[in-house]
């Protein structure tokens, strides 16, 4: 008897394809980059032909379990967080020529397309087209991340825990529209000098309405002692187990120009327009399975509190954030990792905003390098710094994940 499923031949075969793909990169498996496209065949399915043209196709899931309780007196649960967090199609490759190459991503869960803070999906997340002049030098045109702050430019598909820090969510610089430039300058020995900068709008990813005001962002990479193996600078966690030190330390600043949201790029729209300015100092160094990374964030701005007619108001945050993380591969799949991070507001708002501390312990078990994983993350969040365990908001949390792609 024949079987019927209803699903065309050729869909199953890419089905069965992406899922041997999956496996297959366990091989050969190179660190995902949000600053440039890919182009290793080895990766993802790719479809070539000749030197004309390129597509290289690849896909994560991120499907989380995970509970809080925001009263702080007990441990009972207060609210579950299960969903997909993110689902992503990433396309990379090249058109007429390897040196003109593309990058774009889509995003197709709620939460990854802003749909949990707003009315309006965002499903676009990168488009750009670089222009690659040697190994050492190329630009880009179109929507990506801002050379920010380290966490926030690796991929979430290469983080240790879950979830950015609370200081990335507050002082990030994200993603945006423009002309961005990528050179890199060896030095003495191995050493090398990465420098990064972008013009943007300044209004974040799919604005709508642009003003005459840009945002300027330059960054210093420093790694005395040479690259990290397989890009591990923007890689959480040493899976690769460095045979030699390896330290990156890094500096941003950022100026946005008549920016119309609260937190330049993201958050709600002010009333009036502000110039925010920024500044990241952090660093990661690696060895023999052990890593250890730090980031400082500030933002600052003239005046931080904007009002309408009507007397209501919106703020930018301003003010700092610090996180810390330490890891440890304790064999050659298993990792344990601590977090340790906070936000400070400046002083104008703080009748506003809350200062937040957070303590995270995670577990990893990488089945495929960063893509395939299952995390485990259980801490605590302090809302302005009390020591009590009954302060106000402050409460437990705990994340079960599991990523899988190609």
């Amino acid at each position: 008897m024949k079987i019927t499923t209803g699903i065309p031949k050729c869909l199953l075969l890419l089905i069965f394809t992406l899922i041997v793909s999956a496996f297959n990169g366990a091989f050969a498996q190179k660190v995902e980059s949000d600053e440039r496209a890919l182009i290793n065949t080895n990766e993802g399915l790719g479809f070539q032909k000749d030197s004309l043209f390129l597509l290289n196709l690849r896909f994560r899931i991120q499907n989380r379990a995970g509970y809080n309780n925001i009263r702080g007196d007990n441990f009972s649960v207060d609210m579950y967080d299960m969903k997909v967090r993110r689902l992503r199609l990433r396309l990379d490759g090249y058109v007429l020529n390897p040196k003109i190459q593309y990058y774009i991503q889509m995003a197709f869960s709620r939460s990854d397309m802003d749909l949990e803070s707003g009315s309006t999906a965002q499903a676009l997340r990168d488009a750009i087209v670089y222009y690659t002049f040697s190994d050492r030098f190329y630009v880009g045109f179109g929507q990506s991340k801002l050379p920010g702050n380290r966490q926030r430019v690796v991929s979430s598909g290469n983080l240790q825990f879950a979830d950015r820090s609370i200081a990335n969510a507050f002082f990030n610089i994200d993603r945006d529209f423009g002309i961005f430039g990528y050179y890199t300058q060896p030095l003495m020995e191995e050493s090398l000098l990465m420098i990064k900068g972008a013009i943007s709008t300044g209004q974040g990813r799919n604005a709508f309405n642009n003003n005459d005001g840009f945002a300027y962002t330059g960054r210093l990479e420093f790694l005395p002692f040479g690259k990290f193996l397989n890009n591990g600078d923007y890689s959480e966690g040493d899976i690769q187990f460095e045979q030699k030190p390896k330290l990156s330390i890094a500096a941003t600043v950022s100026r946005n120009h008549k920016a119309i949201r609260a937190g330049g790029q993201t958050g709600l729209v002010l009333y009036e327009d502000r110039n925010l300015n920024s500044l990241i100092i952090d660093g990661v160094f690696k060895y023999a399975g052990w890593a250890i990374s730090s980031e400082y964030m500030k933002r600052s701005t003239a005046n931080p509190i904007t009002e309408n007619a009507e007397g209501l108001t919106r703020h930018v945050y301003v003010g700092y954030g610090i996180n810390n993380q330490v890891s440890k591969m304790v064999s050659r799949k298993s990792e344990l990792a601590i977090r340790y991070a906070f936000i400070t507001t400046e002083e104008q708002l703080q009748s506003l905003e809350a200062d937040i501390d957070e303590l995270l312990l995670g577990f990893t078990r990488y089945l495929n390098g960063h893509r395939i994983k299952v995390q485990a993350n259980f801490g605590y969040r302090w809302v302005e710094r009390t020591s009590s365990i009954e302060g106000l908001s402050s409460g437990v949390t705990g994340t079960f994940q599991v990523e899988f792609g190609i």
